[in-house]
């Protein structure tokens, strides 16, 4: 009897110490850079990292900072993070994931909606990143073909193609153009790239697309560009009745015409899986880059309506997703 009492009283003194610790232990501070302009990390990565058992406030704490689509804010606040000794970085997009791979070579980095990531330097191979930097990169410019494929399928006699986009010097953009010029060639369409920085910028696009006689955009406008700029810019699309095909379906969801893209929903939960397996002590520079694995199609119907446009049947049918 008295050896059972020794006992309980052991593993009820270890049970206090395992919880005192616990109480002691520090939530793990995870830093998060993006471009967007929202104001917390998206919803698909917080419940990808809920579903790992993470619980912000309880075990992980957030750092989140936003350029605002300013790129030459990215240094300043990857160095930050930096100053801040979070335990970790993820970094959404090709620039934050380049100032963060620049910035630190301690600091786990994982990336998601990164474009082109071997191609810029962030990674040395999606097999074997090396480094401290590993993550879900996404397809963008090897989709411009793609895009322009089921522009023409939509518009059958698209031979100009407007395509509107941050300026030159974005790696992820420049990327995309250089990709697309091969396929549209071979699809005997013409491509115009004209820049778009902002609101003030929308006007000539439609001036730009009227000049050059497109018969349609495929739209590169960056995503962090504010829900109501985008609504005025889709408005604009269907005043000038010009189709026009964009590679975020949120677009979409806002009035625009068709969508084509890797699911983001789908990449923010894989970096929680990416995550997840650094804290649990993983090197980044043995965890293989994922591509996306799931690509998205919305159709619009009311948007084709407004501009007397018909979708074929045989386009219709492949939607994943269409808007009535």
């Amino acid at each position: 009897m008295i050896t059972k009492c020794i006992i309980l009283t052991a593993l009820a003194f270890v049970a206090l110490l395992e919880s005192s610790e616990a109480q002691q232990r520090k939530p793990t501070r995870i830093g998060y850079v993006t471009a967007e302009s929202s104001v917390a990390p998206p919803e698909a990565f917080v419940q990808g990292l809920s579903g790992l058992g993470y619980v912000e406030g309880k075990n992980i704490t957030f750092e989140y900072r936003t350029t605002e689509g300013k790129p030459l804010r990215n240094a300043d606040m990857i160095a930050e993070l930096v100053r801040l000794k979070v335990d970790l970085i993820v970094a959404e997009g090709t620039s934050p994931s380049l100032a963060a791979k620049k910035a630190t070579t301690t600091i786990p980095i994982v990336m998601v909606s990164t474009t082109n990531p071997v191609g810029t330097g962030i990674i040395a191979s999606f097999a074997h990143p090396g480094g401290n930097v590993t993550g879900v990169a996404t397809v963008s410019g090897e989709l411009g073909g793609k895009l322009l494929d089921l522009l023409k399928e939509v518009i059958p006699g698209t031979t100009r193609v407007v395509i509107p986009g941050p300026p030159p010097g974005r790696p992820s953009t420049d990327f995309f153009i250089k990709e697309t010029e091969l396929p549209a060639r071979a699809l005997k369409i013409h491509v115009i790239r004209t820049t778009v920085n902002g609101r003030e910028d929308f006007e000539n696009v439609f001036r730009v697309a009227a000049k050059e006689r497109a018969q349609a955009l495929l739209v590169r406008i960056p995503p962090f560009i504010p829900t109501e700029q985008r609504k005025q810019f889709v408005e604009l699309a269907a005043k000038k009745r010009l189709p026009a095909i964009y590679q975020v379906s949120s677009w979409v969801d806002l009035g625009g015409l068709l969508s084509y893209g890797a699911d983001r929903n789908f990449e923010f939960q894989r970096a929680a899986v990416y995550v997840d397996k650094v804290l649990k002590g993983a090197k980044p520079a043995a965890i293989p880059v994922e591509q996306p694995m799931k690509f998205e199609f919305v159709i619009n119907l009311k948007a084709a309506k407004r501009i007397g446009l018909t979708v074929p049947p045989n386009v219709l049918v492949r939607a994943d997703r269409v808007i009535r």
